[in-house]
């Protein structure tokens, strides 16, 4: 044994106790950046659309967190213990309504202490038109540019109420990004002003862009009208493919959290081009290509546009 190891081994018990105050040290910076954390309003959200609004008005004011991850479908989600956990300790819960999330009242039952507020409180809805949720409202409401500045007008209420000594910083954020959005919505509007009435069709797998049609002054078809049980069955093909015949719509699109099998079908045996993916329910990653609700209005628009023009 040489003079190394008979060192190690006579002061081994030395090395386990620095070891032990290392550990205790990190653990104690932690738990007090933790403690510094909970400081700041916690804000969770139901999907990451909803998350990114209320980021823009939070700022550093407020932490957000959602409780879906990006790329999720959330008509159906199935909340996991995991996602408790993650927003046991939220002052405020913001959720969409309109039917969008059926899981939330049983979710929110669960978390203890959090306000939920209702961040499309204010819209006008559009109704199903058909299918087994017909006259119910149709939930995609943030994809119409004004009515998500309903959203934004909501949160930034109900984050100032929470925590009034940051109502300043809520409705400066608010203002700055509602801009952001009004200044989106004119430069989409302007590029599809170039499209014909004839023309000026989308069309795509679930109903969830009535809203954003609305808006933008597009006729609307789809697959089904929301995801819910029955999605791509031989009735609703048949049906969509007649239509999109009918209309000489030129271009079919689907929807990114589902299959592109049901537009593309529809396409082919319509004579129509298959335009791609569209983006609605939920954001990428940070390194996707929708991180953002600015960016999913603009890759979702772009996509119509290029579809439409054949460009």
């Amino acid at each position: 044994m040489d003079s190394s190891d008979s060192f190690l081994m006579k002061h081994r018990w030395l090395i386990g106790v620095l070891v032990a105050l290392a550990v205790v040290a990190t653990l104690a910076f932690v738990f007090k950046a933790e403690a510094l954390k909970k400081d700041k309003l916690l804000v969770a959200t139901t999907f990451t659309v909803i998350a990114d609004l209320a980021a823009n008005v939070a700022g550093d004011a407020a932490d957000v967190v959602s409780i879906t991850r990006p790329g999720a479908e959330i008509h159906n989600y199935q909340p996991t213990p995991r996602d408790l956990l993650r927003v046991r300790d939220a002052d405020i819960v913001l959720w969409n309504g309109l039917g969008l999330e059926r899981w939330f009242e049983k979710f929110i039952s669960r978390v203890e202490g959090a306000t939920d507020v209702l961040v499309s409180e204010g819209v006008v809805p559009i109704p199903i038109r058909d299918g087994p949720y017909t006259s119910q409202p149709n939930p995609h409401a943030w994809m119409s540019p004004a009515d998500v500045i309903i959203y934004v007008r909501n949160i930034e209420a109900a984050l100032s109420v929470a925590d009034p000594a940051n109502a300043s910083v809520y409705k400066a954020n608010a203002a700055a990004y509602i801009e952001q959005i009004a200044a989106v919505s004119q430069r989409i509007t302007e590029r599809l002003s170039v499209l014909p009435a004839e023309k000026r069709w989308l069309a795509s797998t679930e109903g969830a862009f009535s809203y954003l049609a609305r808006h933008f002054e597009l006729k609307e078809l789809y697959l089904w009208p929301i995801n819910a049980d029955a999605l791509g069955t031989p009735q609703q093909v048949k049906k969509m493919i007649d239509a999109v015949r009918d209309n000489n719509v030129p271009v079919v699109f689907s929807e990114s959290t589902l299959s592109d099998k049901p537009a593309k079908q529809v396409a082919r045996d319509a004579g129509a081009a298959y335009g791609g993916v569209l983006y609605v329910d939920s954001l990428s990653e940070a390194d996707g290509p929708v991180p953002t609700y600015l960016d999913l209005l603009r890759v979702t628009t772009n996509t119509v546009l290029k579809g439409l023009t054949g460009g």
